[in-house]
């Protein structure tokens, strides 16, 4: 792209545009996964909905690549590619909470920590995540698992309204009423359809709850694991718990004698008062002594951000993912084989329940298709020195490709690299054909697709073959 038709882009904005001769421009590209390393030719810092649709139209118009970048926390790093105009919305960070609806309006460059501090103030929130360096965008357009998942569903359950850019340059309402099929699209299809400035969530109770992490020793994970896989799908809706394999950290709060070992563990969130939930949790401590309990009351805020300084921002990340109905003994074996085998010391392994509330949508109702399965399965390999990245990759490709075979088959669209169309396509299911239907009739152009990508159906064209006799029978009338 050249500097002229850039400079002209500038002058129609009120936000900042970054390009490569820019002295901020390296730290402009950077997204969280330290992985990706792609140089786009300018990074527009959007300030309002007109900064959005300038850039839409720019990127159509002179026919250039086009990424939206909400938090930068995807795992791609899908919101940054080479030779592209980047949207960036971490400019835009408006929170508006109604007390009197128990609704919250948060716009598009927005982090759950930003949304978690202005709902916590009335004891609500947005069922959303488990880390507060999360974006908003990124994780509801594919779904959001997290903390509050088993009690109030995902991310998309508690969506009302979705106000976005479209690819012709139009802003539009989506939700029930207004653009329904872009709003059944925009929960769980991911960016495909539009650039989504601002979120209206329905509020969950969630001011204080009882919740943190839970650890045992590795060599108890099989004993854990086994009755962890029949609690959860059969526990109270107000507890949710994922499980993980995790070497603690070398450093305080944590006790001395814990330092890097190997553990596995779940990290526990209960809803309710929290008499009820330190009664329900009775039979989580009923089941086995571990080697450190920090469930408690706790705001939900400092639960959803408990973990954020152990992950800052340019680690190097390599995710597989997959949805699983079932932990049979054959599968938490080989679970337990890498977890002995972890690379590095942050590399992890978690397994997400969706099980209860989010399992009552059927799924057809939203993109999301796999709201049968129990849990969403993350295999994280991560360190901060890309001279170990062929040893994290090549754990994380063997751990999956040994558990893949118990696997439900697609996996969540958060939790996935750029793997290619035929893991998206497993990925929606049936449920795919609609939203290529959705995205012809939106996106026809495919200009949103720096993403997990659903490409444009190709709509069937009905072709009318005249004859030579028709034609001159025609031309005497």
């Amino acid at each position: 792209m050249v500097n002229t038709e850039l400079e002209k882009l500038q002058a129609n904005l009120s936000g900042k545009l970054i390009t490569p001769d820019y002295t901020e421009y390296n730290s402009a590209r950077k997204v969280y996964n330290g992985m990706i390393d792609k140089h786009p030719d300018a990074i527009a810092y959007c300030t309002d909905v007109s900064d959005v649709i300038t850039c839409v139209n720019f990127a159509r118009e002179n026919k250039l690549l086009l990424a939206v970048r909400g938090g930068g926390h995807n795992a791609g790093g899908l919101g940054v590619t080479d030779c592209a105009l980047v949207i960036d919305l971490s400019n835009m960070k408006g929170v508006s909470v109604d007390p009197a609806e128990n609704t919250v309006l948060v716009q598009g460059g927005c982090l759950l920590k930003e949304a978690d501090h202005a709902t916590n103030s009335i004891g609500m929130a947005v069922p959303a995540g488990i880390f507060g360096t999360t974006g908003v965008s990124g994780l509801t357009l594919g779904g959001g698992l997290g903390h509050l998942t088993r009690k109030y569903g995902l991310s998309i359950d508690n969506l009302l309204e979705a106000n976005v850019v479209l690819a012709d340059g139009r802003y539009v309402k989506a939700s029930a009423k207004e653009n329904s099929d872009l709003f059944w699209a925009l929960r769980g299809g991911g960016g495909n359809f539009g650039v989504v400035v601002s979120f209206l969530f329905k509020l969950q109770p969630a001011g204080i709850v009882y919740g943190g992490p839970v650890l045992y020793d590795i060599s108890e994970a099989k004993e854990v694991m086994e009755w962890y896989r029949d609690f959860i799908v059969n526990a109270p809706e107000d507890i949710n718990g994922f499980f993980a394999f995790l070497t603690v950290p070398p450093f305080p709060p944590f006790p001395e004698n814990l330092h890097l070992k190997k553990m596995c563990g779940i990290v526990w969130c209960c809803t309710g008062s929290i008499e009820k939930s330190a009664e329900a949790f009775k039979a989580v401590r009923a089941f086995k002594t571990p080697a450190l309990d920090w469930c408690g009351p706790i705001p939900f805020p400092a639960l959803q951000t408990m973990f954020d300084a152990l992950m800052p921002a340019g680690l190097q990340w390599y995710w597989k993912a997959d949805f699983i109905n079932e932990l049979s003994d054959d599968a938490i074996n080989i679970h337990l084989r890498y977890g002995n085998e972890l690379p590095t010391p942050l590399s992890t392994m978690h397994l997400y329940p969706i099980n209860g509330a989010a399992a009552k949508v059927d799924n057809t109702d939203t993109a999301w298709n796999y709201r049968n399965a129990n849990w969403a399965m993350v295999i994280a390999g991560i360190d901060p020195d890309p001279a170990n990245n062929e040893k994290i990759i090549t754990w994380a490709k063997d751990y999956w490709n040994a558990l893949h075979p118990y696997s439900a088959g697609g996996a969540y669209i958060n939790f996935m690299m750029d793997e290619g169309e035929g893991r998206i396509k497993a990925t929606y299911g049936s449920n795919y054909e609609r939203l290529a239907a959705v995205k012809a009739k939106y996106d026809p152009g495919n200009l949103f697709r720096v993403n997990q990508n659903i490409k444009p159906k190709e709509m069937d064209v009905k072709v009318t073959v005249i004859t030579a006799d028709e034609k001159a029978a025609s031309q005497k009338v």
